[in-house]
């Protein structure tokens, strides 16, 4: 099976556009919630399952059209095996039902570090647990940027690098390596932006220690109160 696979123009320009000043311009954005190889970038992120994917639609409604494309099953059809695809039917390893949906800002000169995405790990009391695959969509790119690809590694040996652009959905199988080069940039304000979805299949008890939807945000105290609100 492949390891990653990429759609361009994922989401219609005006989703995409709204998406992005939505989410850039929202008072969530702080330093990330997110440690080790993630520190110094910036942006907040949300723990939803299923049941709780009304709610954040409901709270955030620009994210509807987002997440119709990116949770759909049929969207990560390509990193199946193909006798799984040609077959077609429900997935022997099940259907995501878990989310950890991170937005991802960076400046230029800066990167991340090689990892492997278990966010829930904790939270759902599975040791080892990684997502079944994530998902990133970029949402903008500095015109002149140089770098800042997204390398992934197996076993310490690549398998791939993508080139960020505008739209761009990358999937990818959750237990790859994977890290950002930094890029250049001349641009006023530079600054690269993508909303990371990691895509989990737990079993029921873990489930259940999951926040259906939450919140996560370092920004303060009238992030606080505007989460509380509606």
């Amino acid at each position: 099976m492949p390891p990653y696979i990429t759609h361009r123009q994922a989401l219609p320009a005006g989703d995409l556009e709204t998406l992005r000043v939505a989410l850039l311009g929202s008072r969530f954005v702080a330093r990330s919630p997110l440690m080790g190889t993630f520190q110094g970038s910036r942006g907040f992120a949300f723990i939803f399952t299923q049941e709780g994917r009304a709610t954040l639609e409901e709270r955030f409604p620009f994210l509807r059209a987002y997440l119709a494309r990116v949770l759909d099953p049929d969207s990560a059809r390509g990193l199946r095996p193909w006798w799984q695809r040609l077959l077609g039917g429900a997935r022997a390893d099940g259907v995501p039902n878990a989310f950890y949906l991170n937005l991802l800002l960076l400046e230029p000169g800066m990167s991340v570090g090689r990892h492997i995405d278990a966010t829930l790990q904790g939270p759902s009391g599975v040791p080892g647990a990684t997502p079944h695959h994530v998902s990133v969509l970029y949402l903008q790119v500095p015109q002149d940027a140089r770098g800042g690809a997204l390398r992934l590694s197996r076993d310490h040996q690549r398998v791939g690098d993508v080139r960020p652009s505008p739209g761009l959905l990358v999937h990818f199988q959750g237990h790859l390596q994977h890290e950002v080069l930094p890029f250049l940039s001349a641009e006023d304000g530079a600054q690269r932006a993508s909303l990371v979805c990691e895509q989990y299949v737990f079993p029921p008890e873990a489930l259940a220690r999951l926040p259906t939807f939450r919140i996560q945000s370092k920004a303060g105290f009238a992030a606080y109160l505007d989460s509380q609100r509606g």
